[in-house]
């Protein structure tokens, strides 16, 4: 049985009262402990300057030439507090009750509600950064609404919001960079964790720029890698985006829960040839004003400024007249999704539906708009050559944010002992579904807030410790079993490429396990999956050598897909129900809607790994609410 080790007592108390009770480590102590953190996002680079302010001797990993370029930088339209500055009825239960519905009630509610419990504390975190939210005239800070709920909770800085809150986060983790309390390693890749006596000890990482392999130890360790989105090849994530970090660990004990629970982000610039690697992300907070729609006629040829308004389906508005636009996520992707296979798909490949935004403009006047949407709208233009002030956008799906992730406790403590993994490289707090501008919220949170009550907890008890040997045999077979698998990877030789299997990867995924699912679909996609696993290993080709290779770090990084991929497809055969972003098409309700089963699936999956070519182990987390009841998932 796993234990989640949820405080007890009422859901408004449980965070104090595990505060109040977790075990210290006193200000002498914690300069005799090590602590490795991977990644320099926001979760990473938060994490690691509270815990370097708190004095721990902290060393920070990123593969990136700066960690200022850490993928957090992409996310565009804000971050969600229940601050409730527009007086339209927010509280710290509606966001808890938002964020639980929206992930169709597939979430802890204990970590739900913490999320929301310290929302508004990022906020004064983050104004006393520097970080620029937009503000009212009179110098309030300001809200927009996202996707999923019916208030006003969203603060942004224009279309910026993830690269203001990372520059926040990046300055008070080069403060302690220059105190000396985090030693930052750039272009460093972890490649192995190390596990000593059953506890996280160190990794092993690979020096991007020489290709040497190194060994480093701590008393713990913080993954904070992110999401591994890009496995779908085609999404909204940079091309260094990937898994390896929280997949090396899942092969080392530490559990992987709900895998198959992907986003598909509704409105991403829709693909225009096979030449392209990745795909732009229009930021959701354009639903606020821009307005979705196809024509009623399928394959209508017209320039959209020619279709007339009685000849438009606004289709959100239709199915969902509640929400509308603001539907969630899952539910815009499908229905969009849904008008696209019926044939009423516009643009040259027929593959996007309209985002427009003539009404606001009409009613609000263009400088209002340009000022809330500006920097988008003149990136719009650079990419399309279409003015979206006398035009509307065209958008399509694309691949964008993992749900599923390692299985974490309450303490964000993995399976492993001394193993912790932080924002979107957990599972925690999303469910089936994530909420927009709530990723940025719960990294930060994660970072600021949790990891650095919740590892004073386990390090309390490895003061006694000492110093960890890297000389230590767990070191030695890791950075050997790394080596082989780099050798392995350079001696095929075959003829294709990385990208090659990473886009007949995606393919696969995106057809039987992305927008919707089946239960042939899912069998096909092991079969197809594993036949591309013995090509790969038999027909890859790494041209250069060890030493500096970006090629060679791609092949490692797709090697991980596959195994991943396949897992991802278990895990969605496994669930015979819909919900959130999992769409069975077995089980749906009569007008099209997900069908949940809360008799049968009302848990965590979290998924062990036995061996190369072995079938994973299920083992399930059950789910009690004890302060919600769960409900049929409308938005109409």
């Amino acid at each position: 049985m796993l234990d989640a080790k949820i405080p007890q007592g009422p859901l408004e108390e449980k965070w104090n009262n595990y505060k109040a009770h977790a075990k210290l480590v006193n200000p002498a102590n914690r300069k005799k402990l090590d602590i490795i953190v991977v990644g320099t996002g926001l979760a990473g680079s938060s994490v690691a300057a509270s815990l370097g302010e708190m004095g721990y001797n902290v060393k920070s990993f990123c593969f990136q030439d700066s960690a200022r370029r850490a993928h957090s930088v992409a996310a565009q339209g804000g971050v969600n507090a229940c601050k409730n500055y527009k007086n339209d009825g927010d509280s710290v239960y509606r966001m808890f009750y938002d964020t639980i519905k929206g992930g169709d009630f597939r979430a802890r509610e204990a970590n739900v509600y913490r999320l929301a419990e310290c929302s508004a504390s990022l906020i004064d975190q983050a104004v006393a950064q520097g970080v620029p939210f937009g503000r009212e005239y009179g110098g309030y800070l300001n809200n927009r609404s996202f996707g999923g709920v019916q208030v006003s909770r969203t603060f942004y800085a224009r279309g910026q919001t993830g690269q203001q809150l990372l520059l926040g986060a990046y300055q008070a983790l080069m403060r302690q960079v220059h105190q000396g309390h985090v030693k930052l390693y750039t272009r460093h890749e972890m490649l192995d964790l190390v596990v000593m006596d059953g506890k996280a000890r160190g990794v092993i990482i690979r020096n991007m720029d020489t290709g040497a392999i190194e060994r480093h130890s701590a008393h713990a360790v913080v993954l904070a890698t992110g999401g591994f989105g890009k496995i779908y090849f085609l999404s909204t994530l940079a091309m260094g985006c990937n898994g390896s970090a929280i997949w090396r660990a899942h092969k080392k004990g530490a559990l992987m829960a709900n895998p198959s629970w992907t986003q598909i982000h509704p409105t991403s610039l829709p693909q225009s040839g096979e030449y392209q690697s990745k795909l732009t992300l229009m930021s959701e907070s354009l639903r606020n004003d821009g307005r979705i729609w196809v024509p009623k006629t399928q394959d209508d040829q017209r320039p959209p400024n020619q279709i007339p308004e009685e000849e438009r389906d606004y289709y959100l508005e239709r199915r969902y007249p509640a929400f509308g636009n603001l539907s969630p996520r899952d539910i815009a992707s499908r229905a969009a999704k849904e008008r696209i296979d019926a044939g009423y798909g516009i643009g040259p490949l027929k593959n996007a539906v309209y985002l427009d935004f003539s009404r606001a403009i009409r009613e609000q006047g263009e400088d209002k708009i340009r000022e809330k949407y500006g920097n988008l709208f003149r990136m719009y233009e650079k990419i399309t050559n279409v003015n979206a002030y006398t035009e509307p956008m065209r958008i399509s799906p694309a691949a964008h944010f993992s749900m599923g992730g390692l299985w974490v406790d309450y303490e964000l403590m993995t399976t492993i002992p001394g193993l912790y993994a932080l924002g979107e490289a957990n599972f925690a707090d999303h469910g089936a579904n994530r909420l927009g501008a709530n990723s940025l919220l719960q990294a930060s949170i994660d970072g600021y807030f949790i990891a650095p009550y919740t590892m004073a907890n386990y390090l309390a008890d490895e003061i006694k410790s000492g110093p960890i040997d890297i000389k230590h045999p767990a070191f030695e077979a890791a950075e050997r079993a790394v080596k082989e698998q780099l050798q392995l990877l350079m001696a095929i030789q075959g003829k294709e490429s990385t990208d090659y299997f990473h886009r007949k990867l995606g393919h696969i995924l995106y057809d039987k396990c992305g927008l919707s699912r089946s239960a042939a679909g899912l069998q096909a996609a092991i079969s197809d999956i594993r036949a591309l696993r013995t090509e790969f290993y038999n027909n890859l080709h790494v041209p250069g050598g060890l030493g500096l290779n970006a090629e060679l770090e791609k092949a490692g990084r797709v090697a991980d897909y596959l195994e991943l991929g396949e897992l991802m497809c278990y895990d969605a055969l496994t669930r015979n129900e819909s919900c959130g972003a999992h769409f069975r098409e077995e089980y749906q309700t009569q007008d099209g809607e997900a069908l949940r089963n809360d008799k049968d699936f009302s848990f965590i999956s979290a998924w062990a790994w036995t061996g190369n070519d072995q079938p994973p182990k299920l083992h399930m987390e059950p789910l009690h609410f004890e302060f919600v009841t769960p409900t049929v998932r409308s938005y109409k």
